[in-house]
């Protein structure tokens, strides 16, 4: 808690509230909406006016003469409401460790997400899918095995099931309600599982990365561990933002994480709820980005066919060396571009592409094929050249 002014009053510089220095007090009352004073060109503001105009909280002191400004007071309490949210999960990794001289010690671990009262969890799919025999143990220190799970390696995301009543299900945001520069707290189980609901604080430090993934990911640089796979990432409301994934490490390289943002996760879990599975849609086709989408940089260039796999885009017309403009009236550049709004279809449905063939613009009604069944074309293809 930091303290500001003496007797409630602050000097406060023209150039930080944007007001010029002749301003009249009239005139910095209706820029900022406060009271204030100018004295020999200097503006003079009270500083519970000011901290209030800047979103603020607080408590001025009319004894001592100061304003307590509320700041990172908040955190303490997020990670009180969150914690009871968080588990840790571990079991046998499947995974042979070097150096381990007993199967006792071969033990991984990672963190999950209550989702709902009855023991529904979230977690990655590489937490869940690396470990025999997992057990689950909550904030209270009760543990549980797994009856259930459903994993997707694509969006890494699963949902696993324990026999448990009366859990606290997290709250999660509105995917639109996320801004970069904002307050983010990691909670997980790094390194070691006795360090269970560990907290670390930072910022979204960047939304819609492409990082080698299906989907798109929020970049922060919380400090994300070994262990914090499969944990929530939260911000000062105490709502769930993303599932921590993976980070970067490496010489040189500092404070690099990254998150699966809450609309992919209420995408699989939707999925997962309503299906068993997830039914995820495809054009059927294989792509291939331009340099400068593979780079990174800002591009609107297509992307060009490299290969016809299902029978729906093939009944289309679509042909090798076509390029693609936009699906379903958007504008795409990245495979990722795609993946992100197939995410709204299901297998079945219809799509409008607008595309080049042959040096003509045209548009093309495609059939959306089931990305499950493109997967076993491209796996036939790959073996298919392997052999040749």
């Amino acid at each position: 808690m930091s303290v500001l002014g003496k007797k409630g009053i602050a000097i406060l510089m023209a150039a930080v509230l944007s007001i010029s220095v002749a301003a009249t007090a009239g005139a910095a009352e209706s820029k900022v909406g406060m009271q204030a004073k100018v004295v020999d060109g200097q503006v003079y503001v009270s500083t519970k006016d000011l901290v209030k105009a800047f979103g603020g909280s607080g408590q001025y002191d009319a004894k001592s003469g100061t304003y307590s400004y509320k700041g990172n007071e908040a955190i303490p309490k997020v990670i009180e409401k969150v914690s009871p949210s968080v588990v840790g999960i571990i079991g046998k990794s499947t995974e042979v460790q070097e150096g381990a001289s007993s199967d006792r010690y071969n033990l991984a671990h990672g963190t999950g997400v209550i989702i709902r009262s009855n023991g529904w969890i979230v977690t990655n799919a590489h937490v869940i899918d690396g470990l025999t025999d997992p057990v689950v143990v909550t904030t209270d220190g009760n543990t549980y095995k797994i009856t259930k799970t459903y994993s997707d390696v694509l969006s890494d995301l699963a949902l696993i099931k324990i026999n448990a009543k009366s859990l606290k299900p997290a709250s999660f945001a509105k995917a639109s309600n996320i801004s970069v520069g904002e307050t983010v707290i990691a909670i997980g189980t790094p390194i070691s599982f006795s360090l269970r609901n560990s907290a670390t604080v930072g910022v979204i430090s960047g939304l819609n990365r492409g990082v080698e993934e299906t989907y798109r990911l929020i970049q922060t640089d919380t400090a994300i561990n070994p262990g914090n796979s499969g944990g929530p990432l939260v911000n000062l409301k105490g709502e769930v933002v993303g599932i921590n994934s993976m980070k970067f490490s490496a010489v040189g390289i500092e404070s690099l994480g990254f998150s699966i943002p809450v609309d992919t996760v209420q995408y699989i879990i939707n999925q997962f709820f309503e299906y068993g599975k997830i039914k995820r849609a495809s054009l059927g086709l294989q792509l291939e980005e331009s340099w400068s989408a593979i780079v990174g940089l800002p591009t609107d260039d297509p992307l060009t066919i490299t290969g016809v796999l299902s029978p729906e885009a093939k009944k289309a017309k679509i042909k090798e060396g076509d390029v693609i403009y936009s699906v379903a009236g958007t504008r795409v550049s990245s495979v990722v571009d795609i993946n992100e709004l197939l995410k709204k279809y299901l297998p079945g449905q219809k799509v409008k592409l607008l595309m080049q063939t042959d040096g003509d613009i045209v548009t093309r009604t495609l059939v959306l094929a089931d990305r499950a069944d493109i997967q076993d074309a491209e796996e036939e293809a790959f073996l298919a050249d392997e052999e040749q």
